[in-house]
């Protein structure tokens, strides 16, 4: 579960990329959206930020005898997506605006969250831990980064270059479905040894919550009156976790230094790309269409 190069710097760059190509399909017009109706985004975050982390409490309660993996369920249902589950949006034609404004915001959020819930976790299932802190500033940056920035260039592109912009969305889509697929045999490939001794002490749980979350996003978003694409905006956000994030903190000397902590995070980071392709499947041709609707009525 160490970081190896290629996650180091070929993901963040091929991230990086695919958001470019991802502003080149937003406008102003999309985000602005978002803040005049801010009820999705709402849905979203308390999705997100606080339902899930409850889920993960109760499913660790329920299931887990061993305190490091209890705390390792808790840990993955604190960490929201980032750039990825943009990806996966931009792939199932959801809400594309919906899902970056939940991932910038979601970002910060976690800044504060992140250490009042795990120390909680950390109080309840063991003794003597160190309370432990994100550092915001580099947090905020690397986000940054990977996310907004590449897709404000995009944008920036779409808005002086359109055609230029148009003409790139197929190439784009093709370039994200590769990186995608590519993505999934990397985390297979990285943690192949480690697969069924992984799945065996967490797959239960990290599956019960995993689809638990995408399920809770799609019905809270039918429950409010959302449209189809925010609803799957919301599931996605919702059920696409930063693993990468999780693992850190659990492996980090300066953190938690517990390599069973671990675990839960990197048998769901896995087990999320393939429910994620099952939802980009379903999803994909039902937001096409209302997607060209809202085109036709704008």
């Amino acid at each position: 579960m160490e970081q190896s190069a290629v996650t180091a710097i070929f993901l963040p760059l091929a991230l990086g990329i695919i958001m470019l190509g991802m502003g080149m399909t937003l406008t102003l017009n999309d985000f602005r959206k978002v803040a005049l109706y801010p009820k999705a985004a709402v849905i979203g975050l308390i999705s997100q930020l606080i339902l899930l982390p409850l889920i993960g409490f109760g499913l660790a309660a329920l299931i887990f005898t061993i305190p490091e993996l209890a705390v390792g369920l808790i840990l993955i249902a604190l960490c929201p997506g980032g750039a990825t589950s943009n990806l996966i949006s931009h792939l199932a034609k959801a809400d594309l605006a919906l899902s970056i404004s939940l991932t910038a915001i979601s970002s910060i959020i976690t800044n504060f969250s992140i250490p009042i819930l795990l120390n909680i976790a950390l109080a309840h299932y063991m003794t003597g831990e160190k309370a432990i802190t994100l550092p915001f500033f580099k947090t905020f940056i690397q986000i940054f980064l990977v996310t907004i920035f590449p897709v404000v260039i995009g944008m920036i592109i779409k808005k002086k270059r359109p055609h230029f912009a148009l003409k790139s969305e197929k190439a784009m889509n093709i370039i994200s479905t590769f990186f995608f697929i590519l993505i999934l045999l990397a985390a297979i490939l990285k943690e192949r040894e480690n697969i069924i001794p992984y799945f065996e002490q967490a797959g239960v749980a990290a599956i019960i919550l995993n689809i638990s979350a995408l399920l809770m996003g799609f019905i809270l978003g039918k429950l409010f009156g959302l449209n189809k694409r925010q609803r799957s905006s919301i599931a996605i956000e919702t059920g696409i976790q930063n693993g990468t994030l999780a693992i850190a903190l659990a492996l980090s000397p300066a953190i938690l230094n517990n390599t069973q902590m671990a675990v839960p995070a990197a048998i769901y980071s896995l087990l999320m790309f393939v429910t994620a392709a099952v939802v980009i499947l379903i999803s994909k041709k039902q937001n096409s269409q209302e997607a060209l609707k809202e085109l036709s009525l704008s």
